[in-house]
């Protein structure tokens, strides 16, 4: 097995970032949100997840000074919208430097639909969205304590919308759904089939998180 710093890889041999690659898959974060003065944005952020699940955490990073990150900071709120096997082409088209003010909605041919309780809107045809309020924002360092330009926006979510039809027997059908997930370099993948593991005795809480 082969060692090397990630600064130093030999990129003749990786001209690819592989840890981009090896951090997979991950949760497409779908943002979309709303700035004080009412322009709305919406891009898929590749370093996306959850962080806690009482209180319901989930956080973006963001790299620079992207309209994502400065408009949640802007208006204290976000929305996660889940990026399904169906929308990955407008889910792609929403990655375009398009400039601010400019709708990706528009752009990618989306409807918008209202919150409850942020002002931001949704992606009207994904099957799930969390409404978030921004709770922490972190500048991100390096291991010397030199600032990264990079950005993460944690936020709770304060808000949940799921479409029915994809319940099954009380749980979120996925297999159905069919979230996609980003895997380095151009990859994505779709969940398109589950497994069970039963988790040893006192491992977790109940519903087998951890």
């Amino acid at each position: 097995m082969m060692f090397f710093e990630p600064h130093k890889r030999d990129k003749a041999l990786f001209p690819w970032d592989p840890f981009k690659a090896m951090i997979a898959p991950r949760p497409v974060g779908w943002i979309s949100s709303r700035s004080r003065d009412g322009l709305v944005n919406l891009a898929p952020y590749s370093f996306f997840n959850a962080f806690s699940a009482d209180p319901p955490i989930v956080g973006f990073c963001s790299e620079g000074a992207k309209d994502s990150a400065t408009f949640a900071q802007d208006s204290g709120e976000f929305v996660w919208n889940m990026a399904t096997y169906d929308l990955r082409e407008k889910m792609n088209m929403t990655s375009a430097p398009l400039a601010r003010g400019d709708s990706e909605f528009a752009h990618a041919g989306l409807e918008t639909a209202p919150c409850v309780l942020v002002k931001a809107p949704r992606v009207a045809a994904s099957p799930c969205a969390l409404e978030c309020k921004v709770t922490q924002v972190v500048r991100l360092k390096d291991a010397t304590g030199a600032d990264t330009d990079r950005t993460l926006v944690l936020g709770q979510a304060i808000g949940l919308h799921v479409d029915e039809r994809f319940l099954k027997d009380g749980m979120i059908d996925l297999v159905a759904m069919k979230p996609i997930a980003r895997c380095g370099y151009q990859d994505y993948t779709a969940i398109d089939r589950l497994f069970p593991i039963k988790r040893p005795a006192g491992a977790g809480n109940k519903e087998g998180g951890g």
